[in-house]
């Protein structure tokens, strides 16, 4: 279910890394690589009334399973971004209630 969405990365730089992240990360979650998504935005970012290039962010949007596994998981995002080059970028986590998620419109939990 861990969702990335990342914004100011290349899609063509994120399939690069997609299959191996994914696999990576699978492990550290300890589930299958179908319970993950990645979706890249495109955003337009202004800045100073110029429109600039957006700085590369991403957010992972989950059920919480715990500080290690979160740096872990953390860990092995940046392993992967590392590979491309980009000097700077940001990880912020998102944490879903379970008691406030629906599939269908039914409680998940």
């Amino acid at each position: 279910m861990p969702q990335l969405l990342i914004k100011g990365i290349s899609t063509d730089d994120i399939c690069k890394i997609s299959k191996s992240l994914i696999e990576e990360l699978a492990v550290v979650c300890e589930c299958g690589t179908d319970n993950f998504t990645i979706d890249c935005i495109h955003p337009t970012s202004i800045f100073n009334g110029e429109i600039v290039e957006s700085f590369p962010f991403i957010e992972v949007k989950w059920f919480e399973r715990g500080g290690e596994t979160r740096d872990r998981f953390a860990a092995t995002i940046e392993k992967h971004i590392n590979t491309l080059k980009i000097p700077e970028f940001e990880i912020a986590f998102i944490t879903y209630q379970e008691d406030c998620y629906y599939i269908n419109g039914k409680k998940f939990s």
